[in-house]
């Protein structure tokens, strides 16, 4: 078996993303949207953490997280998470043979992908990079149009201009787009 080494730095700030296991075409996670808002809701009743930015995607999310001072498990979070949003949807999805006889759901993959944040600079580059990734996938053509991500919340507190992260028009060259 593979040994999956975490960094636990307590009360540290990591970086995420966690996908769905089928990831396209799949949009399940902004259809079931507050679904996954309650999930992370009630799992920071019981286990907080900060909810430094984030964004839902169709098939996956990315977010930065602070922990509490002296606590370091953000993987029982992820659990909890993505148990609570999978026990509230009906069992529709395909699972294999191994998902079925473990009793899984076939909705997340298993593991998360995570970055512990180390200076500012690595702070601001993973807090844009989730703002921007609705832009990068081509969902928008401007970031500010998207609705599932903490991004106008820094749009408030006046860390980014309204207009950030526009995509530019294709202009035409010749008769070509380019």
């Amino acid at each position: 078996m593979s040994d999956y080494r975490r960094y636990r730095i307590p009360g540290g700030t990591y970086f995420f993303t966690v996908n769905l296991l089928e990831r396209h075409p799949n949009d399940l996670l902004i259809r079931h949207v507050d679904t996954l808002r309650q999930a992370v809701k009630e799992t920071r009743k019981r286990w907080p953490f900060h909810i430094d930015a984030w964004v839902v995607l169709p098939d996956h999310l990315h977010c930065v997280w602070t922990l509490p001072e002296g606590d370091k498990d953000n993987s029982n979070r992820w659990r909890v998470i993505k148990q609570a949003f999978s026990k509230a949807l009906p069992m529709t999805e395909r699972r294999s043979a191994v998902r079925v006889a473990r009793g899984e759901r076939g909705i997340w993959q298993r593991r998360f992908w995570e970055h512990l944040i180390v200076d500012d600079a690595d702070y601001a580059a993973h807090v844009d990079y989730c703002h921007i990734n609705p832009l990068k996938h081509g969902l928008v053509k401007q970031v500010a149009d998207w609705p599932y991500s903490t991004f106008h919340r820094y749009v408030g507190r006046g860390v980014y201009p309204i207009d950030w992260a526009t995509a530019l028009p294709l202009i035409d060259v010749d008769g070509e787009r380019r």
